[in-house]
């Protein structure tokens, strides 16, 4: 197996986190693929188990705070991708397009009209992406 966690128990939780944030039809194919393949096995374990299982497992900010300040340190690392995933885990999460545009709107303010034009575009298609797939009702 590729996949070997430090922390077992860490691990299992940051996944359960994860699918419950992102889906399963997002997180589950990464880890099958990881399972088998080395080099994958590595970042995945990494991001389960340090991520999702030693940050998003704290319950001091629940996960749609956390889901707001992902889409604002997305924007500010330009990391459009990741930015896309996180804006329908943060509808996963209860947030509303009202507030992720809010977010991204603050967000713009500090980190620049670039980043932000950006981040509205990826974070649009995501939200187009999840109005086809009727997570999303308005």
């Amino acid at each position: 197996m590729a996949i070997e966690p430090t922390n077992e128990k860490l691990f299992d939780a940051g996944l359960a986190v994860r699918r419950k944030v992102l889906g399963e039809t997002y997180v589950d194919p990464q880890i099958e693929r990881a399972k088998t393949d080395p080099f994958t096995g590595v970042i995945q374990t990494m991001v389960t188990e340090y991520c999702w299982g030693g940050a998003w497992t704290n319950d001091t900010l629940d996960h749609k705070t956390r889901s707001l300040m992902n889409l604002a340190i997305l924007t500010a690392l330009g990391k459009m991708h990741e930015l896309k995933a996180h804006t329908r885990g943060a509808l996963r999460n209860g947030c509303t397009v009202e507030e992720i545009r809010d977010a991204l709107a603050h967000a713009t303010v500090y980190c620049g009209i670039p980043a932000g034009v950006d981040a509205f575009r990826s974070a649009a298609e995501a939200l187009d992406q999840a109005r086809e797939e009727g997570l999303l009702d308005e």
